[in-house]
Order: C-alpha cells, then sequence, then structure tokens
C-alpha cells in the first residue's frame, strides 16, 4: 500500500498543524448579508491561515517553497528532486522525479483511509428518472477491474485511450481506470460528429476507444455508436479495439468485429494495480473546442495538475472533503476534467454529474431541486444557466418549493456574466454568485476571489476576481509595454507559470511556442482582452478578437451586451463587429425578447440604440439591431459569436457538432440579410 511522502522541510507539528487548518477551518464559509445590498462577506476563519496578499506574494516570490508545501497534500509513491525546472521555458516542469498516481490519490487512499462507504459520486438523471450514487468502494472496485480489462487488450503506460461518452458514472470509472494504468486518456465531448471524431483517433493514434451506445438531449436520444463506426470507417490509423457501455434502458448497440460488451469484458477481468509515473508525464490530452484542420491537443501534467486542483478545491472554492459540489459541465470540456472528476475526488468529496437541462427536464426548478435533494454546497455554472431559469420562471415559481439552506456560493464562468442576471440570481439563490476567469490551457481559475484565505464574497462590478497565487498577470499593449491602470489591452501572465499548467501541445511543440509565446517573449499570451483596475482586480472583457475597433475606439461586445440585457424586454443577446467603410467596425446586436414582453420589436430596437448611447456614449455607433428567436450556443452554453461574425460577412460557416440547436442559423442569416449583411452568404453547414 502507498503512504504519504511528506516533503523534507515539512516536520511532523508543522504538518499536523497545516492539515488541521486546511480541513476544518478553512473550508466552512460563514455567509452574512451586508444590509439590504448584494454585497456578501466572507468571514475569515483562524489566525493561523494565510491572507490572500502573502500567499500571492509568497507564490511569485517562493514559489518552490510555495508550491512544495501544498503538493503535500497528495499521496506522493516518490518524493520529488526538486520543485520547479524553467531552464528551458516555456516547458516548465514542476516536482522533479517525484512519482504518484492520479487515479490513486482520486479513489485508492480514500478508501484505504476508511472512507469507502462514502458517495463519491451522484449521477442524478431526469431524463431516465434515475439517481444513482456511487461510493468510493464501488468506484475502486469496477476502475481497477477496466485498468485490467484495458492492460488485457494491450494498453500499457504511455498508450493512448479515446473516451466518447456522455455524463455518466461510467465515463468517470474510464478515465480513472486509464490514469490507473499510466495511460493518457482523452475524452471527445459525446456527440462530436464523425469527422472530428475520426481526426482526434488518428492524432491521438489510439489503441482503444471506450464509447457509450448513446447519450440524450430532450426528447431525443444520440446514438453515439453510430457515429463511432462512421468514424472507425474514415481514420487512417490502424483500428482500434473498442469497449462500448450499452445503456440498456434507454438504447442498445449493435457490437462490430473488435468491439467488446463493457458488462462482458468486466465480468472476465481482474482488478489492476496502479502504475506510478513521473511528475511531468502526460495525464491526458484534450482537444479544444472548434478544432479545425490539424487538431490542437492540450497536454497536462500529472503532478502539478492535482496538486493545483487539491489546492484550489479548499483555497478558491471553500470546500472540504464533507462538501457536495456540483459542476453543471460535461466531461468533454475541461470544466468537467478539472471539477467534476479529478478536483473533487483528489479532495475526497462527493461530485454531482447531472444529466439534463437547467429548464426542460422537465422544467425550471432542477437547479433548485438538486440543492435540496443533494444538499449541495457548492455550484459551477456558465452564466447562460442562470439567464435560462430566469427566462423560464422569472418569478421562480418552480424554485420556490425548494430549500436552499445547504448552499453556499455559486461560481461562474466561461462566458460574459451580465449584471441583471447575477443580480436576480444572486436574490433568488441568496448565495454570492462570484465570476472567475480561466482557460482550457490553464487547468484551474487564473483570476478569482479565494475564499479559503478568509476573502470578501464580493466583487466589483463585471471583474472576474484578483490573480490567484502563483500567476503574475499584466496587460499588454501591442508594443509588448505595460498598459496602465484601466487601459484596455491583453491580458498576458509572466513566466513561469504555476503547476498544472499545460506541458504542451500534443506532437506540436514549436506550435505551442508559437501559438501561446511569441506575441510577447517572456509570457504567456491569454488572447484574452481586459484591464486591471488601481485594486489589482482583473476584468476579462471578451476575447481578444470580440474587441470591435470603432474608428480607433477598442470597445468590448460585453459591455455593449451587458447594456442591452439590463432591458426588460430582453432575456438573451449577441453583439458583433461588422464591416463599415468609414469606421472600419461598427457593432450590430441580436437579441431574444421575452415571450411576455410589453413592447415590439421596433420599439425595443429603438429604446435599445438610446440606451446604449446613453449609457456608453455615440462613440460606439450603435444603430445596428434585430430580434431573433434563438442565439447559436455550444451544449456548454457559449453563445458562438464568431460564426455570426463569419456569417455576416458572406463568408462560409462550419457548424461545429458541439452547437445545441444548429436550425437558429437559417434564421440568422435571413435577419443578418434584412440589416445589409450575409447578403453573398452560403448556408451555414
Amino acid at each position: 500500500m502507498l503512504h504519504r511522502m511528506k516533503p523534507d522541510f515539512l516536520d511532523a507539528e508543522s504538518e499536523s498543524s497545516r492539515k488541521t487548518c486546511l480541513e476544518s477551518c478553512i473550508v466552512r464559509p460563514r455567509i452574512s448579508r451586508k444590509g439590504d445590498s448584494n454585497d456578501y462577506i466572507m468571514n475569515p476563519h483562524c489566525n493561523d491561515c494565510p491572507t490572500y496578499e502573502e500567499a500571492y506574494r509568497k507564490s511569485l516570490e517562493s514559489p518552490e517553497e510555495f508550491w512544495g508545501e501544498i503538493a503535500g497534500c497528495l499521496d506522493w509513491n516518490k518524493p520529488w528532486h526538486k520543485v520547479l525546472d524553467n531552464s528551458n521555458e516555456p516547458f516548465t516542469k514542476w516536482f522533479i522525479g517525484g512519482e504518484l498516481n492520479a487515479c490513486y490519490n482520486a479513489v485508492d487512499r480514500h478508501v484505504h483511509a476508511g472512507y469507502g462507504e462514502k458517495t463519491a459520486l451522484i449521477h442524478d438523471s431526469p431524463q431516465t428518472s434515475s439517481i444513482r450514487k456511487v461510493t468510493y468502494n464501488e468506484l475502486l472496485e469496477k476502475t481497477s477491474v477496466l485498468a485490467g480489462a484495458l492492460a488485457d487488450l494491450g494498453i500499457r503506460k504511455g498508450d493512448r485511450v479515446i473516451i466518447y461518452m456522455p455524463l455518466i458514472p461510467e465515463t468517470i470509472i474510464a478515465i480513472l481506470a486509464t490514469a490507473r494504468l499510466g495511460a493518457i486518456h482523452s475524452v471527445v465531448f459525446g456527440g462530436f460528429a464523425a469527422n472530428e471524431l475520426a481526426s482526434r483517433i488518428d492524432h491521438a493514434k489510439s489503441k482503444v476507444i471506450i464509447a457509450a451506445s448513446c447519450g440524450l438531449e430532450p426528447s431525443k436520444v444520440i446514438k453515439y455508436t453510430t457515429m463511432l463506426n462512421n468514424a472507425l470507417d474514415m481514420i487512417i490509423v490502424p483500428k482500434p479495439k473498442c469497449i462500448v457501455f450499452q445503456r440498456r434502458n434507454v438504447w442498445e448497440a449493435p457490437l462490430f468485429e473488435s468491439q467488446f460488451d463493457w458488462d462482458d469484458i468486466m465480468k472476465r477481468s481482474k482488478p489492476h494495480p496502479c502504475v506510478m509515473v513521473e511528475a511531468n508525464d502526460p495525464l491526458y490530452i484534450l482537444y479544444t473546442s472548434g478544432t479545425t484542420g490539424e487538431p490542437k491537443g492540450i497536454l497536462r501534467p500529472i503532478g502539478g495538475h492535482l496538486v493545483s486542483l487539491c489546492w484550489s478545491m479548499q483555497t478558491i472554492y471553500g470546500l472540504n472533503k464533507n462538501s457536495i459540489w456540483w459542476v453543471a459541465s460535461d466531461m468533454g470540456w475541461v470544466v468537467g476534467h478539472s471539477y467534476i472528476c479529478y478536483g473533487p475526488l483528489v479532495k475526497g468529496a462527493t461530485s454531482i454529474m447531472y444529466e439534463g437541462k437547467p429548464d426542460r427536464t422537465p422544467d425550471a426548478g432542477q437547479y433548485f431541486r438538486l440543492i435540496e435533494q443533494h444538499s449541495i454546497n457548492g455550484i459551477f455554472c456558465v452564466p447562460t444557466a442562470l439567464r435560462v431559469i430566469k427566462r423560464a420562471d422569472p418569478e421562480t415559481l418552480l424554485g420556490k418549493k425548494y430549500s436552499l439552506k445547504s448552499l453556499k456560493t455559486i461560481f461562474v464562468a466561461g462566458e460574459f456574466c451580465d449584471y441583471e442576471t447575477k443580480a436576480w440570481a444572486e436574490k433568488t439563490f441568496k448565495v454570492p454568485i462570484l465570476n472567475h476567469w480561466w482557460q482550457s490551457e490553464t487547468g484551474h481559475p487564473i483570476t478569482a476571489l479565494c475564499l479559503g484565505y478568509g476573502h470578501y464574497a464580493n466583487l466589483p462590478k463585471f471583474s472576474t476576481g484578483l490573480p490567484i497565487p502563483g500567476y503574475e498577470i499584466h496587460v499588454l499593449r501591442e508594443d509588448g509595454s505595460k498598459a496602465p491602470q484601466h487601459e484596455l489591452g491583453r491580458i498576458a501572465i509572466k513566466l513561469p507559470l504555476p503547476p498544472g499548467f499545460m506541458l504542451t501541445l500534443y506532437q506540436a511543440s514549436e506550435r505551442f511556442k508559437q501559438v501561446y509565446f511569441s506575441t510577447f517573449p517572456g509570457y504567456y499570451d491569454t488572447m484574452d482582452a481586459g484591464y486591471i483596475d488601481e485594486f489589482g482586480y482583473v476584468y476579462v472583457t471578451a476575447r481578444d478578437d470580440d474587441i470591435i475597433n470603432v474608428a480607433g475606439h477598442r470597445i468590448s461586445t460585453s459591455a455593449l451586451e451587458d447594456i442591452i440585457l439590463g432591458h426588460a424586454n430582453v432575456v438573451d443577446a449577441a453583439v458583433i463587429g461588422v464591416p463599415d467603410h468609414m469606421k472600419g467596425e461598427v457593432p450590430l446586436c441580436l437579441y431574444v425578447r421575452r415571450e411576455d414582453a410589453t413592447s415590439n420589436e421596433e420599439e425595443i430596437n429603438q429604446e435599445l440604440i438610446a440606451r446604449v448611447r446613453k449609457m456608453l456614449g455615440p462613440i460606439a455607433s450603435f444603430r445596428t439591431v434585430a430580434a431573433i428567436t434563438a442565439l447559436p450556443r455550444t451544449r456548454s452554453g457559449k453563445i458562438i459569436r464568431k460564426a455570426i461574425a463569419t456569417l455576416a460577412r458572406s463568408k462560409q460557416v462550419k457548424i461545429s457538432s458541439t452547437i445545441e440547436d444548429p436550425t437558429v442559423f437559417r434564421e440568422i442569416k435571413k435577419v443578418l440579410q434584412k440589416l445589409g449583411y450575409a447578403k453573398l452568404a452560403p448556408d451555414p453547414q
């Protein structure tokens, strides 16, 4: 059995004190309202906890000491001989020489510590009318047996396994079984089209694919194996073997040569022990959404990633091993990897997996039901989920019948959160709604409020928080000089980057350097735009290509959208830049009206134009606006603004299989043409 390997500089007394503080003090937020405002206070917990300022300073001035202490939260089979090696930037390495296993830290060690009967996962699926709880004991049993099955199929340390499954516990079992062998998993979003799946199979050269027979959308069954079989007909690499989990209560797929039934292969396989790997070996490949042409696969290191996730669960999100945590995302995205699977399980908490929509499975009361039924302490979702609930049930008639007393905080990220939605959600859920910012490349947040450091749980309007320890953030001008406070520019992070940041791009190290580090030498280019205020708070306004340059004035689409969404009759909106022969670019807005809107479209259009002129000024040149019935969104809730802008420029739009409803582009094209754009645009495909 493994045991915890403490760094030499942690003696028994300091280790005991640290553990007591982290486990019992930091993670129980006590929140009180301050007057009648929307500001919430997070009370500090004890004098032994470092302040945010102390931790942040130490992370930049003494990173080896800072992260070396934190890494004691994991069980190491072999201690590292060096905390940080940045001699070959940007290929930074952490905990060099240390050996561990991700599955062991997520599952085995909790069972060995006596927590085997604790619930690790709760799968709640209103679409199948089922709730299933998986204990750490069951997770260990099934993960180790599936690892044995993979080993029998030839999977060894460093091999790639593609996982093509919906949001069910078997997906996490497949992930952990792969990691148990020291192999590399690559989760492909369930429902990706055959050609996109094929490109990932070819690029990763996977020996085995683990798939489910199907996934579920409201009123629709998505047959994964049909797309899988089509993808296998397209690939140029040798055909991998397949393990198929049959969702027999939904749809059972026919199996072909070299395809094995999950249940059958589990019955004849034996448990496999954990294979130890070096801290800088890869844990997974994550292909970024919207990949076209040559796939771009983020390669994540095992040691640094697990350290940063375990630490962030308590430090950023204020949670501990007794917490019940729900991330409303999918396993195909980075959020699912970090905070549905590895983060909560390494911490020993309970992770909720919800297979449904916020408003349609069956109604807009589901978030409230989940909170009461499972005693959820923290939620992480995209702002769109809150907008959808607000649109479907603005008076919370469905939600009021449920108790929300267990809930402490809701975190939002992934897209802009407008103030109207934030204020409504805080009033409705009676907890702070905390915006924060991170990327697929980073693996954990870049900016946030660190609840574990006794932070105030309120944020300046539109801020995503303060830099997380380890991230030295600057806003740069195009020439690489630092922008002054409040000036909009490109957000960049000074090297070295903290543990958990991607190792490189899979099979594309030169591309890794060119894409992320060539624009501003010595910095990671986030490709996001924003500014920093005089107190150090960061404001991420948009992807840099979402900044509209109106006659030399750089205007953020999010600033315009916030003004538009403040209109009482608007429930959703997207702003893009379109060409203008006088000003270069001007904003164009498409919005969704409330179903019970008291004004007609023309009246709302004029009110929106006047509203923007009053609140932002005439420099925005905002005069082109129209109503539509729905905006194009990914299944994770993000608006695809770039696709709308491309269509407006009469260019071909390739519809990704991540789009929830591709048919919305038909109406958008017609509306754009009425506005004088997309005149020669081919139909999106």
